[in-house]
């Protein structure tokens, strides 16, 4: 069942200032808002994104990873090709840490878990992703709950793969979405003003040296 056509909701990214978390001379760490898309999409009117932004302040700027348009957090970019292929390896080979927080609909009963699923775009109705024991490539996720209430619980969430929507179909897959995830709630739990996930913090190496960095920024909600 196709639960979001895209398209239908006009892209309007928020314009307050950007939050430069850190800089030095091979990294840029940022907070990217919700509703901002990381890099530009097809058309003028999906133009705008934060590295466009970024290289209005920066030109030397250059991606590494990349967060969906309505999650927020940490981002970090690289301002020289050898910060690029550097960070770049630390992604691929999985030594970045990546912490998220969410809040999902529903009130979870275990304390903590493992989801262990194969993800593949859902062609029909894509971006969409789905779960696929077949062809899927594997997708694992370390979830914690945090707290419960209110018929909603509270998340942390450690992806140990970097798939496309990873973290939102595994959350799907407990019977927990996102709450206000355009993608894959409906309901009540889409009834919220953004989607509730957020890149709380990220852990790597530095380029120069191999020094390892933390950066956090707490979740605006």
């Amino acid at each position: 069942m196709t639960k979001f056509v895209p398209g239908t909701a006009p892209y309007d990214p928020p314009t307050d200032p950007l939050n430069i978390l850190h800089h030095d001379q091979h990294l840029l760490v940022v907070e990217k808002p919700s509703g901002l898309l990381s890099v530009p999409g097809r058309g003028e009117h999906l133009a705008d994104c934060l590295i466009a932004r970024l290289q209005g302040i920066f030109p030397e700027v250059l991606l590494v990873h990349r967060l969906d348009r309505d999650t927020s957090g940490v981002m970090v970019f690289a301002l020289t090709k050898h910060a690029q292929r550097h960070l770049g390896l630390q992604f691929e080979k999985r030594q970045v840490k990546k912490t998220y927080v969410a809040r999902v609909w529903g009130e979870m009963e275990e304390a903590e878990g493992v989801v262990d699923l194969p993800l593949i775009v859902d062609w029909p109705n894509r971006p969409l992703q789905k779960v696929c024991h077949d062809t899927g490539r594997k997708a694992v996720t370390e979830w914690k709950r945090v707290k419960v209430g209110g018929g909603e619980s509270r998340v942390r969430l450690n992806p140990l793969t970097g798939r496309s929507h990873q973290l939102r179909v595994h959350m799907l897959s407990l019977g927990h979405p996102i709450l206000g995830d355009p993608f894959y709630a409906d309901g009540p739990a889409l009834e919220f003003p953004r989607l509730m996930l957020h890149a709380e913090r990220l852990r790597l190496r530095n380029p120069d040296g191999g020094q390892s960095m933390t950066f956090s920024v707490p979740a605006p909600f």
